[in-house]
């Protein structure tokens, strides 16, 4: 159909192409920690929280915009592993917290450190400049697409 303008086909099919392989990349680290991607995401919300470390249900999966349910199940994986505990909500008796535990923090800071890593080493053929401009450019893509 040579009447079309495919031009943006073109650049759409690299963004999902990237993001591929990005993903295989950050995958790739996370395994070395006995991570899956969702884990490294629960664990490095609740780091982010600052100590003690730990929020309510709700907050997390707002936060990682998954619902209740999808929760509810990664919480008692994490916490077979020893990475979480849920403990009763001082302010609130009807609610648990979750916490990373010793093992849990200990585990989250080694992979954000090299995640951290990997992200610089991902983008260091860019070079600064091109990373700038790149993200000034994603930026403005995602201002147009998010509500």
């Amino acid at each position: 159909m040579p009447a079309l303008d495919v031009g943006p086909m073109g650049v759409i099919g690299r963004l999902n192409r990237c993001a591929a392989l990005m993903r295989r990349r950050l995958d790739a680290k996370f395994e070395e920690f006995g991570l899956s991607n969702w884990e490294f995401d629960v664990l490095a919300t609740l780091r982010r929280s600052g100590a003690p470390h730990q929020l309510a249900p709700t907050a997390l999966f707002s936060q990682l915009m998954v619902t209740s349910g999808t929760m509810t199940h990664r919480l008692q994986r994490l916490e077979a592993q020893g990475w979480v505990s849920r403990a009763p909500n001082p302010a609130d008796a009807r609610s648990l917290l979750v916490q990373l535990s010793p093992a849990g923090l200990e585990l989250i800071e080694r992979a954000v450190a090299a995640h951290v890593e990997n992200e610089k080493n991902i983008m260091a053929p860019l070079g600064a400049d091109g990373t700038a401009a790149l993200d000034a450019q994603l930026r403005k893509l995602l201002a147009m697409l998010e509500p």
